[in-house]
């Protein structure tokens, strides 16, 4: 997939993530020059046209929701067999490996993240969209410290018919107590699922857990989680309390509301009363509820206990005690066909996963060592080693593990290979041939630059007697040179010809003149030497142009005085005129000997 070009305009850069519908690889938007996240479909799943439609939906879905707390969604198609979604590519990291790395939150920022989740899923359910799938995992926490909630791939609205037997998805971890169920979701099943989240934000671990999905499906359903103050002792009581209020197992008695719950935080944050109601002070059991059977992501069995509202002990003993043995001997036989029913649910749901052979939760290697993971592998006793190979990732360190299949959390039969998939760290950059940018304009230096890879910066604008104003006079690294892609290529752009004032040079000698007008940036000529009376011999008596201003390296003519001209001398005349007499006698006598000659 790497180097494909997506719709003509998206290219596949290097895998970042996979998901139980799609995997998702860094791109860059040829076009707008930008980094994007592409999401893809399974081949698996692209020849199916409900997972298609499912597909296109969520990319309707989520390119409608529009908050700085979800992630952006700016394209989607189909490029041959391959269905894609083009997103908003975030830097940071998720919560829940923040969580794992640093352990419990302080209460102020668990409060501060739920808000902002409460902003994203306001507008999710505004546009009757059920995220679905609310856990840290999903929610990106990034350099700023904001969150973006991410991945709506199994977000559903709430008249949409595409999961035909309302199939139970999500992680089970998180999941509420009617998804799993198989019950119809409203808004209060995210609540459910954040009050989960700030749960483990605020203690560092999940409420409840268990060996696999079925046994912790059944605690959502069955068990009062712990209060977070007994976990972690630093969690203050109110916001125990807005926590608690939204893992209530009856929908009825969580917010009802994301701008509800919100608000509850907002006050909390500002030390404000924050009114929770009676409903969270206690949690405890009532009597059975039922679950249907038969899901997909996880079984659906039937539960022998529910939650129910109870104000104090105090005054539960008491209706234990006006209790009727009539009455005792009635819960006692509901409960006991209840844990039958339990035990029977989950027998065949093991037998459908399993085929009644023993199985085990899949570790979490992510962001392990390659030898930290295989030791893991090994120590399972269960697992084996599958394939191990390498590739490029630009967000995990090298020699880390940024894949896994089958992915963590997952049941497995033993003896099932784990393949892995270890970093080689960020991807060199690829040779390129820098082009040549002269004469260009800045947008079509850009589109030269980026067509190969490269990034384009102005610099300082430059005097160009060979360049047009505005356009390219000059770059570094030259053309021709090699670069690497993402690398930055500095222009000039040319401020035409530079303008210089004219030095006034008339009256000062040859040799001053000529070195004030070079140093100028002038070229000198000169015109022929005249006499002047008003100039000295060696100066400049005259230069042409004589004022304001002219291209630099314009030619300046100047005039070199001869001094004054000689004056007439009389004693030269005379002299001139006596020197001149014996040629005229001369001729005389020549003229007479010839007359003389001629007469004889």
């Amino acid at each position: 997939m790497a180097g494909r070009v997506l719709g003509g305009r998206y290219t596949v850069q290097d895998k970042i993530g996979i998901g139980g519908m799609a995997t998702v690889y860094r791109g860059l938007d040829n076009v707008l020059g930008r980094t994007v996240a592409i999401k893809t479909m399974l081949p698996q799943y692209a020849a199916d046209p409900s997972f298609a439609a499912r597909f296109k939906q969520e990319a309707q879905a989520a390119a409608a929701l529009q908050s700085p707390y979800i992630v952006g969604v700016y394209d989607w198609g189909k490029d041959e067999d391959t269905y894609y979604i083009i997103m908003e590519y975030l830097r940071g990291t998720d919560l829940k490996s923040g969580i794992r790395k640093h352990g419990a939150l302080d209460c102020k920022k668990v409060a501060q993240i739920g808000s902002q989740i409460c902003q994203a899923l306001a507008v999710a359910h505004r546009h009757d969209i059920i995220h679905r799938d609310i856990k840290p995992q999903n929610i990106m926490v990034q350099p700023d410290g904001n969150i973006k909630v991410m991945d709506f791939g199994i977000a559903r609205a709430k008249n949409s018919h595409l999961t035909a037997d309302n199939s139970v998805l999500g992680t089970a971890h998180y999941v509420s107590p009617e998804q799993t169920q198989g019950k119809e979701l409203g808004p209060t099943s995210d609540l459910y699922s954040l009050g989960i989240v700030m749960y483990e934000a605020a203690t560092g671990k999940v409420p409840f857990d268990g060996d696999d999905a079925i046994a912790v499906a059944l605690k959502q359903v069955n068990e009062i989680p712990v209060p977070p103050s007994q976990v972690n002792p630093n969690v203050d009581a109110t916001l125990e309390s807005i926590i608690l209020k939204c893992m209530q197992k009856d929908p009825a008695a969580r917010f009802q509301t994301a701008d509800e719950l919100r608000h509850a935080l907002t006050d909390y944050l500002a030390g404000r009363v924050v009114n929770i109601g009676e409903a969270t002070t206690m949690l405890s059991a009532s009597p059975t509820q039922q679950m249907s059977s038969g899901t997909q992501a996880m079984p659906r069995v039937t539960s022998p206990i529910s939650a129910r509202s109870a104000t104090t002990a105090k005054s539960a003993a008491k209706e234990a005690e006006e209790a009727s043995k009539k009455r005792k001997k009635k819960i006692a036989i509901a409960i006991a066909c209840a844990v039958v029913a339990v035990v029977a649910a989950v027998a065949i749901a093991m037998n459908v996963l399993g085929s009644g052979s023993s199985t085990q939760t899949v570790p979490n290697l992510l962001g392990l060592t390659k030898d930290d993971a295989i030791t893991t592998i090994n120590n399972t006793n269960f697992f084996e080693q599958g394939t191990v190979k390498e590739e490029y990732s630009s967000t995990v360190d090298s020699g880390k593990v940024i894949d896994q299949d089958p992915d963590s959390g997952k049941t497995a039969t033993k003896g099932t290979q784990i393949n892995l998939v270890i970093s080689k760290g960020a991807e060199p950059a690829a040779d390129v041939t820098v082009p040549d940018l002269s004469n260009m304009t800045p947008s079509e230096a850009e589109a030269a630059l980026t067509k190969v890879g490269l990034k384009g910066q102005a610099g300082d604008s430059v005097f160009s007697d060979s360049v047009d104003n505005g356009h390219v006079a000059s770059q570094t690294p030259a053309s021709g040179s090699t670069a690497k892609t993402g690398d930055t290529v500095t222009y000039q752009l040319s401020k035409g010809t530079e303008s210089v004032d004219v030095p006034d040079v008339v009256g000062q000698s040859e040799s001053s003149a000529v070195s004030a007008l070079k140093n100028a940036g002038f070229t000198v000529a000169y015109a022929d030497s005249q006499y002047s009376d008003s100039y000295s011999s060696g100066t400049v008596m005259k230069q042409s142009p004589s004022s304001g201003s002219q291209a630099k390296g314009a030619t300046i003519t100047i005039t070199i005085s001869k001094g004054s001209k000689p004056a007439y001398s009389p004693t030269t005349s005379a002299s001139t005129s006596s020197a001149s007499t014996p040629s005229a006698t001369t001729s005389a006598s020549t003229s007479a000997a010839t007359s003389t000659g001629d007469g004889q």
